[in-house]
């Protein structure tokens, strides 16, 4: 049986339900009459102008819905609000990075033997008979101490400040081409930008003025007067890590090489000797060198023989080689009224630091 808005004999085959007549939820409000691009003349129009049925109607204008407006506003509010908090509180910097480093402090004392150079055709022998025998040979004798966490840094920021500092000691120390070339780079790449300036100047003008010798950033020898006898140099000291504040690790490394020296160009029979080098090197990191891997290197005390007092060893050290004795004369004078300058200091080497031959 058909429902109340059906046929009497029913729905026609293949027509559609009353009850799954789709317009039945169609709603023509007003807002979807007034929506419409097209308008019906009223029938008194029609006679009267003999118009088509429809016209067109313009379209309809709207403007900015009350949520668009808020949401405009909100945006103009937060970056006004930008702008302000950046005038009134411009970036500074993080307090995680350390104080800017420090120029470095540099003390060379040369060491005077107190008579000839002892010296010897195989330098295994000379090192065997020196208090430097049972040292280790090149980077093996910089060894990492095992790193422990600090207050504000960890194991791993640890084990990197000693890292560099071991990269750095043997790049100044035991490279060929650093010894005795006039390469700079492999040390130089490891400092900290501030510190470029100093390094530079230092090795353009050097100076014995505890500022800018290169003997205190690197150690090299006069290619003209020494070569070395053998690759094999002997190293042993220490490194230690430290925190001095929250946001700076510092390393102290002590370490002495011992180099078998022989004059340049000489003969296969020319007798080598051994050329001491004590090293006390403190360096400084905070965590944007730690991430770049680099050093401030803020202090470097050395000494080293058999050199003669006479001699500059500001710039090279001139070693003295086997059978030669020191010159005569003191260090250079030191004038008390010069400012800015530095004492000239020198030792005396004592006998028990060269090999028994």
């Amino acid at each position: 049986m058909g429902g109340p808005g059906d046929p009497p004999e029913g729905t026609p085959e293949g027509g559609p339900g009353g009850a799954e007549d789709e317009y039945r939820s169609v709603v023509f409000d007003e807002s979807f009459v007034r929506a419409a691009r097209l308008q019906e003349f009223s029938a008194q129009e029609r006679i009267a102008d003999h118009a088509p049925a429809v016209r067109r109607r313009p379209p309809l204008r709207r403007g900015l819905s009350r949520q668009a407006l808020v949401l405009v506003f909100l945006i103009a509010v937060a970056f006004g609000t930008a702008i302000y908090m950046g005038v009134r509180h411009p970036y500074q910097t993080p307090a995680t990075s350390g104080p800017p480093a420090e120029p470095l402090r540099m003390t060379v004392i040369p060491l005077a033997p107190q008579g000839k150079v002892p010296g010897a055709t195989d330098t295994e022998h000379l090192y065997a008979n020196s208090p430097a025998a049972q040292f280790r040979i090149g980077a093996e004798g910089v060894p990492l101490p095992a790193a422990r966490r600090t207050a504000h840094f960890s194991d791993s920021q640890v084990t990197n400040a000693l890292s560099i500092a071991k990269d750095y000691i043997v790049r100044s120390a035991l490279y060929p081409e650093v010894l005795t070339g006039d390469q700079t780079r492999p040390v130089r790449v490891l400092l900290d930008p501030e510190q470029l300036d100093q390094f530079d100047q230092s090795f353009a003008h050097p100076a014995a003025d505890g500022r800018h010798a290169p003997t205190g950033w690197l150690v090299r020898f006069d290619p003209s007067q020494a070569e070395l006898a053998d690759r094999k140099i002997r190293v042993q000291g220490t490194l230690q890590a430290a925190e001095t504040d929250s946001s700076t690790l510092e390393v102290t490394a002590d370490h002495t090489f011992v180099y078998a020296l022989r004059a340049t160009g000489g003969e296969k029979g020319t007798e080598a000797s051994l050329f001491t080098v004590r090293r006390e090197l403190h360096f400084r990191f905070d965590r944007e060198d730690l991430r770049l891997h680099q050093a401030q290197l803020v202090v470097s005390y050395v000494q080293a023989g058999p050199l003669s007092c006479a001699d500059d060893s500001t710039n090279r050290l001139h070693p003295l080689l086997a059978g030669q004795t020191a010159k005569e004369g003191g260090p250079a004078g030191t004038d008390p009224y010069a400012t800015g300058g530095a004492t000239a200091l020198c030792g005396s080497l004592a006998v028990g630091s060269q090999p028994k031959v």
